[in-house]
């Protein structure tokens, strides 16, 4: 059996996902409040913490490049910045109306309906398929 691409569904959810989409980012606050700290239990690691290390593998790949445990200390220390930046992050949803959240959402995951639906395609039959499938008229 064969599937069919039935474009129009296919552009329609596409357009539908995009519009819901845009809507549901659109209503989307972000926050940023860095700080730079890390409990581990009762160790509290502040932001100078995080950087000794950081020091100490600069001076060390200074001092030599090919040194294995310098370029460590500054990847991991790299890594813990990054991941507090990004923990920083607060994200808010602007409040809004039932409606206006249920058009968005009603957007988004009818979209995503049609689209697949689209994709998938409905199977073409056998019969359709062949050309003896034709209806022959008897005289």
């Amino acid at each position: 059996m064969q599937r069919e691409l039935n474009l129009g569904r296919f552009f329609i959810g596409l357009i539908m996902m995009i519009m819901g989409g845009y809507l549901f980012l659109k209503n989307i606050h972000i926050g940023f409040n860095f700080a730079l700290a890390y409990s581990f239990g009762s160790v509290h690691l502040t932001a100078g913490y995080v950087l000794i290390p950081f020091i100490f593998g600069i001076g060390m790949v200074f001092y030599n490049p090919d040194n294995d445990i310098g370029w460590l200390l500054i990847i991991i220390t790299f890594i813990l910045v990054l991941i507090g930046v990004i923990n920083s992050i607060s994200l808010v949803l602007n409040s809004m109306s039932a409606f206006d959240l249920m058009m968005i959402l009603g957007l988004m995951i009818g979209g995503v309906g049609v689209f697949l639906s689209s994709l998938l395609g409905r199977r073409k039959s056998e019969t359709a398929l062949s050309d003896d499938s034709t209806p022959k008229i008897k005289k």
